[in-house]
């Protein structure tokens, strides 16, 4: 304690008061936490007492939920901005957007599209990667096609689609931290080998029509995860188990989009049963759209309509989402008697973990970044803080 207190002599420290901190495993109450722009200290608060004139700020959460901060791993747009618009103004836009939700780190996250548009999207990326962003934390990039299977592409334009090259992303492996592709279109999976003997890259199974056996190959050659699981893939059939068999009968990360219309609510229970809350991970797959009224938008150079909740195609194929990542959490939690501790990992430390990033973010510790965020039961987010510093409150 006397060394804590000379620390805190020389440097300028906040602290949140009067919350209930989320852990992986447990609520913490009646403690105080500490932090610049990383975590310092939880204190009790009696000891709190004997420092309070040494903290430069001091946030009352009011009784409400303290959580790690969350880290949305594919998302498109929102506030209108689309990450193929190949921008600064747009990447900031989107960044600025969804700390609104509770998001303090994000891939964003490109689509079929040209050569052209893609790299352009990228070179946005890589310019504010290393930039404290005004709002949410820029991770990286996830590329979602051109790799993909026309069978499955979904709302992804079918011209552009291409067979899978690393000479296509090896300019860019500093910026890709994950690639959506279909193994099948992979000729004895020389992309996937390739890009996992040079990089550090996740590949991910997704928009693809890999039978059974095909998806469990390319598992075995370093695909470790799966884009919007029971989305865009091969389904479960008691005599083909497709994609999604070999999903559950791996150990592969699999994304859930909880809006409760890409999936029917009852399978969260499913999943949280066969996979276990630490291979789950919640993400928005957001467009343009997300937190815009309901409307007509675009993706990808298409027209969608955004109506109930849902965006789709004029031909009602699903053009990503317009769900907000906090909900996203709500509907999960209630949908698979999960606790407020295992709902907030799907979000937090277990996209930390995959994206190697644990070490410094994913939960409230000592040593890693503030990221930090306050909600109340309804999940309705009171104040975003990323790396320390408020980049929202209400």
């Amino acid at each position: 304690m006397e060394d804590f207190a000379g620390f805190l002599e020389e440097e300028a420290m906040k602290a949140i008061i009067n919350g209930k901190i989320i852990t992986e495993t447990t609520l913490i109450e009646d403690k105080v936490l500490i932090f610049d722009e990383k975590i310092i200290e939880f204190l009790e608060n009696d000891d709190f007492k004997k420092l309070v004139n040494k903290c430069e700020e001091i946030i009352d959460a009011k009784g409400n939920f303290v959580s790690p901060g969350f880290i949305d791993m594919h998302i498109h747009g929102s506030d209108g901005y689309d990450v193929m618009d190949g921008t600064r103004e747009a990447i900031d836009g989107i960044s600025l957007a969804v700390v609104r939700n509770g998001v303090t780190g994000f891939l964003p996250t490109t689509m079929t599209m040209s050569k052209e548009k893609i790299y352009e999207a990228l070179d946005s990326i890589r310019v504010i990667m290393d930039v404290k962003a005004k709002g949410a934390r820029v991770l990286g990039a996830h590329l979602e096609g051109p790799f993909i299977n026309k069978r499955y592409k979904g709302a992804q334009p079918e011209e552009f689609i291409l067979q899978p090259n690393y000479d296509f992303i090896k300019s860019y492996v500093d910026v890709i931290k994950l690639i959506t592709l279909a193994p099948e279109m992979d000729e004895n999976f020389s992309f996937i080998r390739e890009t996992k003997k040079k990089t550090n890259i996740i590949l991910s199974i997704g928009h693809s029509n890999a039978e059974y056996e095909e998806a469990m190959e390319a598992i075995e050659h370093g695909v470790t995860h799966a884009t919007h699981t029971f989305n865009a893939m091969t389904p479960l059939n008691h005599r083909k188990p497709g994609i999604v068999g070999a999903v559950f009968n791996s150990d592969v990360y699999c994304e859930v989009i909880a809006d409760g219309i890409h999936i029917h609510p009852s399978l969260f229970k499913t999943l949280k049963k066969i996979k276990g809350k630490e291979r789950i991970i919640l993400i928005t797959d957001s467009m343009r759209a997300g937190c815009l009224k309901d409307g007509v938008s675009e993706l990808g150079g298409q027209r969608v309509i955004v109506k109930d909740n849902a965006a789709r195609l004029e031909d009602g194929t699903l053009a990503g989402s317009i769900l907000r990542l906090n909900k996203g959490i709500k509907n999960f939690m209630d949908n698979s008697d999960m606790n407020i501790c295992q709902a907030i990992s799907l979000v937090s430390i277990n996209p930390a973990r995959e994206l190697g990033l644990d070490n410094i973010k994913g939960s409230l510790e000592q040593g890693k970044f503030a990221d930090i965020v306050i909600l109340d039961e309804a999940f309705n987010i009171k104040q975003t803080i990323v790396e320390g510093k408020t980049v929202y409150k209400i």
